[in-house]
């Protein structure tokens, strides 16, 4: 039987919109390299470019 990894073994990013420290999930397995974001709330309310003005 595998054996469980405590939360605080885990390895831990920090947001780049909000700067809170999140843990690695599951979900993140095959792409935790390319993962920035602790939530979809902060993916989506990234920086965003400035419109050009017309």
């Amino acid at each position: 039987m595998a054996r469980m990894v405590k939360k605080a073994d885990l390895p831990l990013k920090t947001c780049a919109t909000c700067g809170k420290p999140f843990a690695w999930r599951l979900k993140w397995a095959k792409n935790w390299s390319d993962v920035k974001y602790c939530s979809e709330r902060c993916r989506r309310s990234k920086l965003k470019p400035p419109h050009p003005k017309l």
